[in-house]
């Protein structure tokens, strides 16, 4: 058995975000200025937790922010960074370079909710899904490949126990304090819901109190950070989430001092 701490990140602004353009996986874009102030500011946020593992999506707005944040910190600056285009963002076909509102109006000509719409040649939310399925069970074995022994090895004889609540005191260490094992991920905020929903609903991850759904699946801004304590189990050859822990959900107490941040 193996408990480990997954924060999540979305990257920061890209002028085309600050003028309301669909980016997906065809749009590359590089940070605006603003996000890189908003990465400075995760960073420093983050500075001193230990990232064991990071993973990234291969797209250079996202590779820009984990540069920026492992750069800031004082435990994680070595840390090799895995680019993984299973992180990318959704794919929005067609709709991609084209303002938010285009697809708004796709999505209305095709009597569809605009989240629920796939413009053509885009990926409809079960394929993101999948994809993030997919990513999940190739961290779940690395995990335990690379902690999962040393984390036995370490174990109390007397068997597993019903784990406690995690302290939550508006902190960037929330959660993590007695839990070692810590992956990073930087990926993009369409991918981030998807992920987040599939964390919560589908896997029945528990919530903090006080945390309403709607807040759960809020879109999350630039550099929003979210984090989940994850508890494996290792059956056969395949690895299993036994229980998964919501610690917070797009936290963004660090863009307070980031000017023209949204």
């Amino acid at each position: 058995m193996l408990t480990f701490a997954l924060t999540i990140v979305r990257h920061g602004e890209t002028q085309y975000n600050r003028d309301k353009l669909l980016q997906g996986q065809g749009i590359d874009t590089p940070l605006s200025d603003t996000g890189h102030q908003q990465a400075a500011a995760a960073g420093r946020y983050l500075k001193d937790l230990h990232f064991t593992n990071v993973f990234v999506s291969n797209l250079q707005r996202a590779v820009q922010t984990a540069e920026i944040i492992l750069g800031k910190n004082l435990h994680s600056s070595a840390t090799e960074m895995i680019l993984d285009p299973l992180l990318r963002e959704r794919g929005f076909g067609v709709a991609e370079g084209r303002p938010k509102e285009h697809l708004k109006n796709m999505a209305n000509a095709a009597g569809q909710a605009c989240r629920d719409y796939t413009p053509p040649g885009g990926e409809t939310l079960e394929q993101v899904k999948t994809r993030f399925k997919k990513f999940l069970k190739s961290l779940y074995q690395r995990m335990l490949e690379e902690h999962g022994l040393s984390d036995q090895c370490s174990a109390s004889s007397s068997g597993p126990s019903e784990p406690e609540q995690p302290v939550i005191a508006g902190l960037a260490s929330d959660g993590v304090h007695d839990v070692p094992v810590h992956a990073l991920i930087v990926s993009h905020g369409a991918f981030i819901r998807v992920s987040v929903r599939h964390l919560v609903e589908d896997l029945q991850g528990c919530l903090p109190a006080g945390l309403k759904m709607n807040q759960v699946f809020s879109p999350c801004p630039n550099t929003g950070i979210s984090r989940f304590i994850i508890t494996l189990h290792r059956e056969e050859s395949n690895p299993r989430a036994a229980r998964i822990q919501c610690v917070f959900i797009n936290r963004k107490d660090h863009l307070d001092d980031v000017k023209n941040s949204d």
